[in-house]
């Protein structure tokens, strides 16, 4: 006879009303408590490295520590999540042991008295699930905990404003939804029905926010000095200094200035890029190249780093097509770095081609952008009309930028997390675990589903 599979109780003793949800990104952790007792408060996402850091004084950073560094130089990370996976969980528990467990953190919690809402992507190794698990109950024992489906917190959070219709104000989750979340690591596309993942439209793209920086660390190294050694200034110059250009071709044409015979005047992409020294200046910022004595674009110096000795002091580069180049990876990685992928447009068509083309429609209207690279400037527009341009010209497209990509997912467990009912509906307790064991768990997560065990069939939420 068939074991029967034990039915935990709906509602568990150990249900607390305070819950830790945590989104471990790649490069950063988003996190908040939330209470069950009081949702209409509107908690805060935290968003905190997710490394450890250390100096070339041979000074330590954990997490939110890395704020108190006043020099990056050649600092080296490790990072507990690859490949958008958990794979190192004794950096991942330091962690959360320095934010989340010692009283002096912003986030302290005691995890006997609260419940845990951990994100996870799409399709990952139950190995890593289980060992998760583990860590969750078994180390951290916390009173209650739910993985749950990253991507799919995202059909609780209104649509952007240029999707949403003032006529037809949409109900939570929404209907139908085609996610992207490109992140550090990777960009993956996913699919959502009434707050469903559909399996077979999940697509992976492997080029992330740390496969441009790579690209832009080595081009700056080739035409100026290594930057290889400096993750950290890679990544300032990146979030400073570049794009999304309309058209590739047209921006390399617009920078390219012409033979020696013919100089043209240079472009107004091309910019310089003055370095941190961390004496005077502490990070570095850029500065327009045809109006050096002009404003700097993004971020401003110090009021008192601007006089003419400074000037003279600085550590500058140029920047022309190293601006636009590297986020070209998300658009043409094959042509760009020789890897094997289509580009990000080509890979939304192949998230549809399983789906049934009654989906279509829906699917393309509501693409939404989510993760660190949704920022880039031009990156929505040029996505929205290389789409349409692949795209069945019946079908119309429109794609829009989450009010907060980067702590977008991380809202949407906290609208679970803010409804006592739900919580009950989806969380496992440290009691059922020991009982029933992590196969039982794992299966049990797999089953909670965002509309059918938390009943928000046209809910507002």
């Amino acid at each position: 006879m068939a074991r029967e599979t034990p039915v935990a109780p709906t509602i568990s003793a150990s249900i607390q009303s305070q819950t830790l949800v945590v989104d471990p990104g790649a490069y950063t952790i988003k996190a908040g408590l939330v209470s069950s007792q009081d949702p209409a408060v509107q908690t805060e996402c935290h968003v905190i490295p997710n490394c450890i850091a250390r100096s070339r004084t041979k000074q330590t950073y954990i997490g939110s520590s890395l704020s108190q560094c006043n020099d990056f130089g050649e600092i080296q990370f490790r990072r507990p999540v690859e490949r958008g996976y958990i794979v190192n969980w004794d950096l991942e528990r330091a962690i959360f042991e320095h934010e989340f467990f010692d009283p002096k953190a912003k986030l302290y919690c005691d995890p006997a008295s609260t419940n845990l809402l951990l994100t996870e992507h799409s399709n990952g190794p139950a190995a890593l699930s289980s060992n998760a698990d583990q860590i969750i109950f078994e180390e951290f024992s916390f009173a209650s905990a739910y993985r749950v489906n990253g991507p799919s917190l995202n059909a609780l959070n209104p649509l952007p404003p240029s999707l949403a219709s003032p006529s037809a104000p949409s109900t939570l989750p929404i209907e139908i939804l085609l996610l992207i979340d490109s992140s550090h690591s990777h960009t993956t596309i996913t699919p959502l029905l009434r707050g469903r993942p559909i399996p077979s439209g999940i697509r992976r793209l492997d080029i992330g926010g740390k496969h441009i920086s790579n690209h832009l660390a080595s081009l700056i190294s080739l035409r100026h000095f290594s930057l290889m050694d400096e993750p950290h200034i890679i990544s300032q110059i990146k979030e400073d200094a570049c794009f999304v250009a309309p058209s590739f071709p047209d921006a390399l044409e617009a920078t390219w200035r012409g033979p020696r015979s013919a100089r043209r005047p240079p472009s107004d992409v091309v910019a310089d890029y003055i370095l941190p020294d961390y004496t005077r200046l502490h990070r570095g910022y850029l500065r327009p190249r045809n109006n050096p004595s002009g404003p700097p674009t993004h971020p401003a110096p110090s009021a008192d780093h601007d006089t003419d000795t400074d000037k003279s002091k600085e550590e500058s580069f140029p920047l022309s097509t190293e601006r636009f180049v590297p986020p070209e990876l998300l658009f043409s990685p094959s042509s760009l770095v020789s890897l094997p992928q289509s580009g990000l447009p080509a890979t939304v068509l192949q998230s549809l081609g399983p789906l049934p083309r009654s989906l279509w429609q829906g699917l393309l209207a509501n693409v939404v952008l989510v993760g660190g690279n949704a920022l880039l400037p031009g990156f929505r527009e040029r996505l929205e009309e290389e789409v349409r341009a692949v795209a069945p010209s019946e079908f119309e497209v429109r794609v829009g930028t989450a009010q907060d990509p980067i702590g977008a997912t991380w809202e949407g467990g906290r609208r679970v997390a803010a409804e006592r009912a739900r919580v009950e509906r989806c969380m496992v307790g440290r009691e059922e675990y020991f009982e029933y064991g992590e196969g039982w768990v794992q299966r049990r997560f797999r089953g909670a589903r965002v509309v059918e065990n938390w009943g928000w069939e046209g809910g507002g939420g």
